[in-house]
């Protein structure tokens, strides 16, 4: 799972927002965003961009953890609680899976535990196979 881990981590927009990839194992994966500046919105509090793109990166690393590209074909995420401060995690949990199609629920939480965003994600899986460069 390093190996996956470490292609995901190789991510460039979200890497460049300062989201990170901490765990990944078959069919789930944790990241973590430390909150910046450039993370608030007009209103000060995390952008809702911001947490989808992290939700988005902790799905699109459990979804291919087995090492066959998936790709999504369908995202939505639900806004709970606003976030200003602090870290937000990204939990990715594979809820179903079969030879086509696998789907995932994320749960974005702030660092006191709390729920801040629910996001559920469906993929497409193909037959090839991620091309993970040697280390």
């Amino acid at each position: 799972m390093d190996d996956i881990q470490r292609y995901f981590s190789q991510e460039c927009f979200a890497s460049n927002s300062g989201m990170k990839l901490t765990e990944v194992s078959e069919g789930y994966a944790k990241a973590e965003m430390k909150i910046e500046k450039k993370h608030h919105n007009i209103l000060g509090t995390v952008h809702g961009g911001a947490i989808f793109t992290l939700a988005d990166m902790a799905f699109a690393a459990a979804s291919n953890s087995y090492g066959t590209v998936a790709v999504a074909i369908n995202a939505d995420i639900s806004f709970v609680k606003a976030a200003v401060e602090g870290i937000l995690y990204a939990e990715a949990k594979e809820t179903s899976i079969n030879p086509k199609i696998s789907t995932y629920v994320v749960n974005i939480t702030d660092d006191k535990g709390d729920i801040v965003a629910i996001f559920n994600g469906m993929t497409y899986r193909k037959k090839n196979k991620l091309d993970i460069p040697e280390k």
